[in-house]
């Protein structure tokens, strides 16, 4: 059956499919002349056209577009910076994170200019107890000042790992969120505007992209972190953040496709609920260049990404004297991403991958020279049949499935990963089966007995959701 939840996702991907027509970005360059003044409402389309042209892989066009006003106007200062930043933390090339941070000064300094004269932080919502009303450029001035801050705070981090620049980070942070939350404020008393301008709705999208991140990335944390968060101010809301997100999606405003990217962020990656993806083509074999893999990975805050080193650990089989195939690499970062949770949602896809899966499975049985990786190899074939049989309603195949991995525990080589996330899909075979204290004893197992695994910190992510989720189920809760 499809939720709201469902039918919203879906929404936003025909949005986000519609956006990244490349007419769509042309056309919406094209429309807009170089401006001789500047208001708000240019400032806004001019922004939304270079968000466009940005996600058209377009960042020289974009940056033309906007320079010339962007030392004058909030949304173009923060447009800018934006996407220097965002070349930053792809490149982290010294000189990238240089001019980023130089750029991000001076978008605070212009964003600072059009903030009402007499609020300092912590002082709007006294203002706003007054009942003070802000002008409009005042109130777009907080929002793109508090995202600003978010950049420069992210900025801090990758500039220096030392624990002051963390301290500074921090404080950034939290100076963003609590404008965030004296926006909120003021978008609650000033609901009479709502349907008569189009400023106070970009603002209003503003807000709800800001309070919305805020709230679903703080209650990913782990709770004894979250405990300590909540004594200095901070406070994450699942539901409540996923509720303005999929408001501000549905908004028509500038900051709705980063509200839906940011949705679709956090269902593929943590959980992959959502939508249907269909799974086209061969998916038996992974062609990687693997002279070039180990060489392509980078660092970021001075350490490697998960993703990357889990990519360049499997590529290293092909660099042997005798190259030892993976077996099934598509399915195996498929499952990664969380993409078994999206395609088992259809059964005729479900079906379409069980026939890969065991189609590897027999070619493995009868390998008349199994490789040192042959054990690992199984054991992977063998996880991912259990989802299937799991999404397929074959639960006490699926059962079967994982058992079988555990108890083959101790000749895994190489891949020690599996053991925990198996576990992990146990657990959530038995919660749907409806036998909570299992479900809890494998989770908290997988959560509290291995370390130093691929792709460790996400899947403590999906443990974290898992245990909340059982916390509330009527027996054997942990």
């Amino acid at each position: 059956m499809w939720t709201s939840g469902n039918i919203v996702l879906l929404e936003v991907l025909r949005r986000l499919l519609v956006i990244f027509e490349k007419d769509c970005f042309e056309d919406a360059y094209d429309r807009i002349p170089a401006a001789s003044q500047m208001d708000l409402h240019t400032a806004i389309q001019e922004t939304q056209c270079a968000l466009n042209l940005v996600l058209n892989d377009k960042f020289s066009e974009a940056l033309d577009l906007l320079k010339p006003w962007w030392k004058d106007s909030m949304y173009h200062a923060l447009g800018y910076s934006s996407i220097l930043v965002m070349q930053a933390t792809m490149t982290f090339e010294h000189r990238d994170i240089q001019a980023a941070m130089s750029t991000i000064k001076e978008a605070l300094q212009t964003c600072q200019r059009f903030r009402k004269k007499n609020s300092v932080v912590g002082s709007l919502s006294s203002l706003i107890s007054k009942q003070s009303k802000l002008q409009e450029e005042e109130m777009h001035a907080e929002i793109c000042y508090a995202e600003c801050l978010l950049q420069k705070a992210t900025l801090t981090f990758v500039q220096d790992e030392n624990m002051i620049s963390f301290i500074k980070g921090g404080i950034k942070i939290r100076t963003s969120y609590q404008i965030y939350k004296d926006c909120q404020n003021l978008l609650n008393v000033n609901r009479d505007l709502a349907g008569q301008s189009d400023a106070f709705r970009q603002f209003e999208g503003g807000v709800k992209l800001g309070i919305g991140s805020f709230n679903l990335m703080l209650s990913l944390l782990p709770q004894r972190v979250l405990r300590l968060l909540e004594f200095i101010g901070f406070s994450g809301n699942r539901g409540f953040g996923l509720s303005q997100l999929r408001e501000g999606a549905s908004s028509h405003s500038l900051r709705s496709i980063l509200c839906a990217l940011t949705l679709l962020f956090y269902n593929t990656f943590f959980l992959g609920g959502g939508g249907c993806f269909v799974v086209r083509g061969p998916t038996q074999r992974l062609h990687l260049w693997c002279r070039q893999v180990e060489g392509l990975k980078q660092r970021l805050a001075g350490k490697s990404i998960p993703t990357e080193k889990f990519a360049v650990r499997k590529s290293r089989r092909y660099k042997a004297a005798v190259p030892v195939l993976l077996v099934v690499p598509a399915l195996e970062m498929m499952y990664v991403w969380n993409g078994f949770s999206i395609v088992g949602k259809r059964a005729d896809s479900t079906e379409a991958l069980l026939v890969t899966i065991e189609t590897a499975e027999e070619q493995l049985r009868s390998d008349p020279s199994p490789s040192e990786f042959h054990p690992d190899d199984s054991c992977l074939v063998q996880m991912l049949k259990g989802l299937c049989l799991k999404h397929l309603g074959r639960l006490l195949q699926a059962e079967l499935c994982f058992t079988q991995v555990l108890s083959s525990e101790t000749r895994i080589r190489y891949d020690h990963y599996l053991i925990p996330f198996t576990l992990y899909e146990l657990g959530l075979l038995y919660k749907l089966q409806g036998d909570f204290a299992k479900a809890a004893t494998c989770i908290e197992n997988a959560k509290t007995n291995y370390k130093d695994y691929s792709m460790e910190s996400r899947l403590h992510f999906r443990i974290h959701a898992a245990l909340s989720s059982l916390r509330g189920s009527p027996v054997g809760t942990p």
